[in-house]
């Protein structure tokens, strides 16, 4: 079973402005409203391509109510702790020329809230693949995610962990099954610039050295990379697509790798199904479909094909 866990949910609240005039009232062309949060993201495209996992979280209020209501009517199993007060943030997303974004911050979550959370969390099992990914709310400890891994560690469990800087670096004692930064990410942990997976390769090296077991680091329109626990490395091109929404492509090239792990496939099958799941979301207003993945994964597998002749 896979497990996701998503600490600072939000109502992604899309707008397509035909203007963007500070001072003045700006008319909207459509909206649409998305449930949001990296966790979410993932356990969102694992249940498209029908892999049984969990929800875990985080809400509160009537924002709160909508998100883990709409969950459930997509068939994603969840198990979010509600709060008492406060509600769910709001996330405003202003797609017009340049994507603009005012992010809520969210309630203040208790100790004993927290504890709940963790006593949830004490179900999974061994050979049990939990996905840490995501920003961690300001009421939190900084260092949540190593709190949840030492909590769960000598379990047999495979941790997955998609977060920024220090939060990853934090996270590499306990040797995750997977990492994911992007060659950004990797860039400022390391003072550098890498664009291609090429370029990445000694950074994913060091993260592997650290203590992750696989690194993928995702390039964008350059491709991506994997060096895997057996030190081999492999990349990917990206299948060309016209972007249309870069939010949880990242999130749905961790869910990708996963479910094809899960399968026992073997990571370069994993890595192409990965970078397939990524681009398809990135060219969706929303985490992809089943058909748009395949789509994606048959061209990507032609232009792999084609390069190796």
């Amino acid at each position: 079973m896979i497990y996701t866990v998503t600490l600072n949910p939000a109502i992604d609240y899309v707008m397509h402005p035909l203007t963007l005039d500070m001072g003045f009232t700006n008319r909207s062309s459509s909206e649409e409203i998305y449930c949001g949060g990296n966790g979410i993201n993932v356990s969102t495209l694992l249940n498209e391509l029908k892999v049984l996992n969990v929800a875990f979280g985080i809400a509160a209020g009537f924002t709160g109510e909508y998100l883990i209501n709409t969950l459930q009517k997509s068939g994603i199993s969840s198990n979010f702790v509600m709060l008492d007060h406060g509600f769910t943030r709001i996330n405003v997303k202003l797609n017009g020329i340049v994507m603009t974004m005012v992010n809520g911050m969210g309630p203040k979550i208790p100790e004993k809230k927290v504890d709940e959370l963790l006593e949830r969390i004490d179900c999974i099992q061994p050979g049990d693949t939990l996905v840490l990914t995501g920003s961690i709310p300001k009421s939190l400890p900084e260092n949540m995610y190593d709190i949840i891994m030492k909590r769960l560690a000598g379990r047999g469990i495979r941790f997955v962990v998609d977060a920024p800087g220090q939060l990853l670096m934090e996270a590499l004692a306990a040797k995750p099954f997977l990492i994911k930064p992007n060659n950004h990410e990797v860039g400022r942990i390391f003072d550098a610039r890498p664009e291609t997976p090429e370029e990445c390769i000694p950074f994913a090296e060091k993260l592997h050295e650290r203590g992750a077991q696989n690194v993928i680091v995702s390039c964008g329109s350059h491709g991506a990379l994997l060096y895997d626990n057996d030190c081999q490395v492999h990349t990917v091109p990206t299948a060309k697509i016209k972007l249309v929404n870069a939010t949880g492509a990242g999130d749905s090239m961790v869910a990708g790798f996963v479910a094809k792990c899960q399968e026992g496939a073997d990571y370069e099958t994993a890595l192409r199904f990965a970078s397939a799941c990524g681009t398809a979301t990135a060219a969706s207003r929303g985490i992809a479909k089943r058909a748009t993945i395949d789509k994606v994964y048959a061209r990507l597998n032609k232009i792999i094909e084609e390069q190796s002749n």
